[in-house]
């Protein structure tokens, strides 16, 4: 029995051509997220913002969430955030920071236990102070600035000019789009959010460099082929392996987004979308903008190029 192939290894397709299609998408989408991102914003969860957390499950499986925040506001905190999760009653209370440190932070714990633990379990509580919540900005924002610095360090000793600032260009696109994520969909945006921005910075650099690494060695194989036949070769000869990788990480994704449960469920759908869109950026973005960056193959001695294209044509 023959080996499954996902992807035929004499297919010729023409990625490429649909530059003109993608390469505007993938900017629009950009700009836009931009503009979202200044004028809507992230939801900031408790680790940014601080406050208090609470996780309540109806004992009889049936939560009012309505109900729960009218009695939480009741308590006289501010507004307070009710969300149901799951299809067991769960509900999530998020109060904001009061005024009085943690003093004050625990006597909202200590009234919403109070007023909710007859008919609710307390599943999770978590306060954090404005100073802490200030000091893990910083943080967050420094550790993805530092691990983007690094790759494009890395991207830029490894790869010629060209080839390093189109991995460049799409690690960047992979980013701003996966913060587009969170402001279109209003997830809670928290310092798990920032585990799923770096995981994805690694899978995108992952697929860029396995089509750039045999970009690269088809420049000193094939020397006469034009650059759109160079990279359309490059992205199918590696396509097998990128559908598989994107396919198995998917549906592994996808597992833990429908069975994961709530405590990683964020991080999940994060990773699901990052998958796609670094998959999709590898092939119709970071690869078509060579082009643009002046990419040519390298001279070398003379060869006859009508068998190099009819090598490399169906």
């Amino acid at each position: 029995m023959g080996l499954l192939r996902i992807y035929p290894d004499d297919t010729r397709f023409g990625f490429v051509r649909f530059r003109r299609v993608t390469l505007p998408l993938s900017a629009i989408l950009v700009v836009a997220t931009i503009i979202l991102g200044f004028t809507v914003g992230l939801n900031f969860g408790i680790d940014f913002r601080g406050g208090t957390l609470i996780e309540l499950q109806a004992k009889s499986g049936q939560a009012d969430a309505g109900s729960i925040r009218q009695s939480a506001e009741s308590l006289g905190f501010g507004g307070v955030e009710v969300q149901e999760f799951g299809s067991q009653g769960g509900v999530s209370l998020r109060f904001a920071i009061q005024d009085g440190g943690e003093e004050a932070q625990g006597r909202v714990v200590q009234q919403a236990r109070n007023l909710f633990e007859e008919d609710y379990e307390f599943r999770r509580v978590e306060t954090v102070g404005p100073r802490v919540s200030g000091e893990l900005v910083r943080s967050g924002t420094l550790g993805v600035v530092l691990a983007i610095a690094a790759v494009m360090a890395y991207l830029w000793v490894r790869f010629e000019l060209q080839l390093a600032i189109g991995a460049i260009i799409g690690t960047i696109h992979d980013i701003i789009l996966t913060v587009g994520f969170f402001v279109v969909t209003q997830s809670e945006f928290n310092m798990t959010s920032i585990a799923a921005i770096l995981t994805i910075v690694g899978y995108s650099l992952n697929e860029t460099v396995v089509v750039f690494d045999r970009t690269r060695e088809l420049m000193r194989r094939y020397k006469s082929i034009s650059v759109e036949e160079l990279l359309d070769l490059s992205v199918n000869s590696t396509m097998s392996r990128t559908a598989m990788t994107a396919t198995t990480t998917f549906l592994a994704t996808l597992a833990l987004v429908i069975f994961g449960g709530e405590a990683i469920r964020g991080f999940a759908e994060v990773m699901l979308f990052g998958v796609v869109i670094c998959t999709y950026s590898a092939i119709f973005v970071s690869s078509p903008v060579l082009i643009y960056l002046g990419l040519r193959s390298r001279p070398g001695e003379a060869e006859e190029a009508a068998d190099e294209r009819a090598a490399q044509l169906p």
